[in-house]
């Protein structure tokens, strides 16, 4: 007996949309005018990247010595900064590529402004290497570039120069793997809008996609292909990588071997909080409820906790190593952290990682976002904090008590960092303005995944043969002359499966 399809789990899109739905609905926020909560928060992000353009360029021209930098205190705001937004765009590359191969399908509703957000993160996090470097317009002297210097290279035994290549690698294989994924959108949007500039960018960009089954064949072979050899590996080596700046080195604190996994649960974890956090926005004010559901909420604040714990282990891994080392140097480092003069910063460290999102073991507080949403802002102050921790306390207190130090930043440090916010969102509003948040072509795919198949009945076939032999053999009957010569037209079932 058929029945009808029924839901067997909550619905990844809600509405039972359609394929012509989606593109209009995504299309919308792309087809109108502005609206003006849009360009309130776009003349607050520009006034803010306007305020960070304005410290940079003073202190290029005056020098470095603008920051709270001393001679103990080396590093502070500008690499936590850096390591920061560096773990911010690990998550776009983990929700495209990792979870594309584990064929996980609530990602098909955040993996667009989620690869969009790891390219701006991976922006912001360049300007401050190089503007660490006192002369930035020499910045390019980093890349091994044939030069008249003779044996002046740079040094390839450096995890700096490390950071240059897997940073810089990472950026070009993200922005490939979202240019790749947008091109069925803006094939898409090419056929919706008529005239105008728009729609000649969209023609140019969709480089003739017809939509045809080699076409797309051939893109699912490219997807999967940057997935699978390119973007996955980066999601686990490039934190990596910059863990190494300070793993690398002997100072008490930064030398020890829990850094890369430790840094690279730490990047998933802040990057994904600035996902679900820039998501709710979206979802409110780009009125996208039906393909931003509780579920997917729901499901990356159970990733959110996953990796809260991860980085709660690596916490207590790094207290237990330095106790039980015997090392009195890393052991006074770590005790430093925890009740010297900069112990404040530890324990806002500790509770919004630790703490914080233990909310997220109830159901109830992982389906109210704005619970979610004020947690996650807590969780993204905590991994700031978390860098400033490593970094900073790490150094304040060296091996000779002659040269200890304290460190607070400099205004210009301040309005450094406020102006990397404002690149991000500036860079981020325009994506939502001009470009398609939901990934139209990989929505449509899912929609009505949450349905059981009909039930189609098992019949069969020599029977349904003869049950037809039978309605012929009765029309026949009918019509035929008997007589003499008549022949039966009776055929049993075995004669007419014969």
């Amino acid at each position: 007996m058929d029945r009808a399809a029924w839901p067997l789990r909550e619905p990844l899109i809600a509405g039972d949309k359609t394929p012509g739905q989606v593109t209009i609905d995504v299309s919308r926020p792309l087809e109108g005018k502005a609206t003006p909560l849009w360009w309130a928060a776009f003349l607050v992000s520009l006034v803010t990247l306007g305020v960070g353009i304005a410290a940079v360029t003073y202190q290029i021209r005056v020098g470095i010595g603008t920051w709270g930098l001393n001679r103990t205190i080396g590093w502070s705001f500008d690499i936590t900064n850096f390591v920061f937004w560096v773990g911010i765009g690990h998550a776009g590359t983990l929700i495209s590529a990792i979870l594309f191969l584990l064929r996980q399908k609530w990602r098909t509703s955040v993996n667009r402004a989620a690869e969009a957000m790891t390219l701006f993160a991976v922006m912001c996090a360049g300007i401050f290497p190089i503007i660490h470097m006192g002369r930035p317009w020499l910045a390019f002297w980093v890349l091994p570039y044939p030069n008249f210097r003779g044996p002046l290279w740079v040094n390839f035994r450096s995890p700096l120069l490390w950071d240059v290549f897997a940073i810089s690698t990472y950026f070009i294989i993200s922005a490939i793997f979202w240019y790749v994924g947008l091109i069925p959108d803006l094939a898409t949007l090419r056929d919706r809008f008529k005239t105008g500039v728009q729609q000649r960018l969209y023609s140019f960009f969709s480089l003739g996609w017809n939509g045809s089954l080699s076409v797309w064949n051939r893109y699912e072979t490219v997807y999967l292909i940057l997935a699978a050899a390119l973007a996955t590996p980066l999601v686990l080596s490039v934190h990596s990588i910059v863990s190494f700046d300070f793993a690398t080195s002997v100072v008490p604190g930064w030398h020890t071997t829990v850094f890369p996994p430790y840094f690279v649960a730490g990047a998933i974890f802040s990057g994904m909080s600035m996902v679900v956090t820039l998501m709710i926005i979206a979802r409110k004010t780009m009125r996208l409820e039906d393909y931003l559901t509780h579920r997917h909420f729901d499901i990356m604040t159970k990733l959110i906790l996953a990796t809260s714990w991860m980085v709660a282990i690596a916490y207590a891994t790094e207290f237990f190593i330095a106790l039980y080392s015997g090392n009195e140097y890393e052991r006074f480092a770590f005790l430093n952290r925890a009740m010297g003069p900069m112990a404040w910063s530890y324990w806002i460290m500790v509770s919004c990682n630790i703490l914080v999102p233990q909310i997220f073991w109830f159901r109830r507080f992982r389906r109210t976002l704005p619970v979610v949403f004020v947690a996650t802002i807590f969780i993204n102050i905590g991994m700031w904090f978390e860098r400033f921790v490593i970094i900073t306390t790490s150094l304040h207190r060296d091996f000779l008590p002659s040269s200890w130090a304290s460190y607070a930043p400099t205004k210009i440090e301040l309005a450094t960092f406020a102006g990397s916010f404002g690149l991000f969102f500036t860079c981020f509003l325009l994506f939502c303005r001009f470009l398609p948040v939901i990934a139209m072509a990989e929505i449509k795919g899912v929609l009505g995944s949450h349905l059981r198949p009909q039930t189609v009945p098992i019949v069969d076939e020599v029977a349904l043969e003869a049950t037809a032999a039978r309605s012929a053999t009765a029309e026949l009957e009918e019509v035929a002359i008997p007589g003499p010569g008549a022949v039966s037209l009776d055929l049993s079932p075995e004669e007419t499966s014969t």
